[in-house]
């Protein structure tokens, strides 16, 4: 495994293993830099080598006392502690925040879970949909008079799940250099996915971004905000809000004259809709690259995944990174001086959970 380079190199982190938000979280802290021992159930192997890249794993039986040793040995010198299980669960195990913030109190124990730690529905089951819909989310996406679209599990996985754990990982490490204490983060992707939806509580009342499906604007309602058909079945993305831009993108595709009144009235936008409709299905989604892309229409080709990785501007930043044979996305944010970078995992946790011990 290649050195740690990045901003959060030092970084002590123990992962213990799990399925979502939690793998990305100890990602996001290892494509920095941070060292992570990720705590795996005997006989489990990889599922996901992109987001289980750069660990150091290492095998506990935690329901042993032998396994739970382990771990206290481990959280000793660990800045960071990443769980995902049930509320209640890390207690019964005595691995707690109560009992290891009492072995190191500098440790920042976060808790990754849909519903949080606490309230009515904290002991049930449940995934990325179920979160999203409690909060407004799911409501919002869709077409309709149809039930709402699933958005894969971005927006309450990651979205609301591991990037505000990631967060709240970081702002509890810089209040620790002001104390000198760690503390619990309860990171719950109904408070994250809330969060998420605060320019829409903040909107209420206007009416062109309504939440209501095919009312608002940023949820396709728009004709001017939404997607297009080309000639090859291949399809193209409109965001043309501005004034500026939304007349650029008329004059460049040659819409109809007609389209430039009104852009921002409701009672237009099927009708326009349905006229653009049949303008981008004249060609193909090459030619509308060639007419469009790199304009101020703002204008972008909907790719696949594949096709993502192979667009010119995405090369050009480097987006993504071949690796030990397999293309990974790279490390974000980017930073001028102290860069992140993809780094390979490794089974050597338990040593470098005792080269950690030898340090202090």
């Amino acid at each position: 495994m290649n050195q740690p380079s990045g901003p959060l190199a030092g970084l002590k982190v123990i992962e213990f293993s799990g399925i979502g938000p939690g793998p990305h979280v100890a990602m996001l802290l290892a494509d920095l830099g941070a060292e992570v021992v990720r705590i795996d159930r005997p006989g489990a192997g990889v599922s996901n080598p992109v987001v289980e890249r750069a660990r150091h794993r290492m095998a506990v039986d935690l329901k042993s006392e032998e396994g739970r040793a382990q771990v206290h040995a481990a959280v000793a010198h660990a800045d960071v502690l990443i769980e995902g299980f049930r509320p209640g669960v890390m207690e019964r195990l005595g691995l707690g925040p109560e009992e290891l913030l009492a072995a190191n109190p500098r440790l920042v124990y976060a808790r990754m879970t849909g519903w949080g730690q606490d309230g009515p529905l904290a002991q049930a089951a449940g995934h990325d949909i179920n979160y999203i819909a409690l909060t407004g989310a799911l409501a919002a996406v869709g077409k309709p008079g149809e039930t709402a679209t699933p958005p894969q599990n971005l927006v309450g996985d990651f979205g609301g799940g591991s990037m505000y754990c990631a967060f709240g990982i970081m702002a509890a490490l810089y209040e620790r250099e002001r104390s000198g204490k760690g503390q619990v983060v309860d990171a719950a992707i109904v408070d994250g996915a809330t969060s998420l939806m605060s320019f829409f509580f903040g909107v209420r009342g206007v009416p062109h971004l309504s939440t209501e499906r095919g009312k608002g604007m940023l949820g396709g309602a728009a004709h001017f905000y939404r997607c297009f058909t080309c000639a090859d079945g291949k399809e193209i993305s409109l965001g043309s809000i501005e004034p500026q831009f939304y007349a650029e993108m008329l004059a460049k595709a040659g819409a109809p004259a007609e389209l430039a009144e009104g852009q921002m009235n409701p009672a237009n936008w099927d009708d326009y809709a349905d006229k653009l409709a049949a303008l981008f299905a004249t060609k193909t989604r090459a030619e509308w690259c060639d007419l469009l892309e790199g304009s101020d229409a703002c204008f972008a080709p909907v790719l696949g995944i594949d096709e993502a990785r192979e667009h010119p501007h995405m090369k050009a930043r480097g987006a993504y990174v071949e690796h030990d044979g397999i293309w990974h996305t790279a490390p974000a944010p980017r930073f001028s001086r102290t860069p992140g970078a993809v780094r390979s995992s490794a089974d050597d946790g338990a040593d470098v959970v005792a080269r950690w011990g030898s340090a202090t």
